[in-house]
């Protein structure tokens, strides 16, 4: 048994597994051809894409993903948020 400490996961300066982010993703032929994390870094290829939509009974989700490779081999997950345009990176 883990014995708890009384602090909150947030007031350790931990955040969820796999939370979005707010991230700026440069595009071109409706493609991610770069990511701004600081500095500008281009995406080397797209390795995969695809769609969700989801949970139309509550706030619906529309999302379209992006597996992507940046130029020093970094692999990132980005979506935008269709229904409002946002971009979002989620899993690191």
């Amino acid at each position: 048994m883990v014995a708890d400490s009384g602090t909150s996961p947030r007031a350790a300066g931990l955040r969820p597994l796999n939370a979005p982010r707010p991230v700026r993703v440069l595009t071109g032929d409706g493609l991610p051809v770069a990511l701004v994390e600081g500095e500008r870094r281009r995406a080397a290829t797209v390795e995969d894409a695809w769609y969700v939509d989801d949970e139309w009974w509550r706030e619906p989700i529309a999302r379209r993903y992006y597996r992507i490779v940046l130029e020093d081999g970094v692999v990132r997950t980005v979506y935008q948020d269709r229904r409002r345009g946002e971009w979002f990176a989620q899993g690191y």
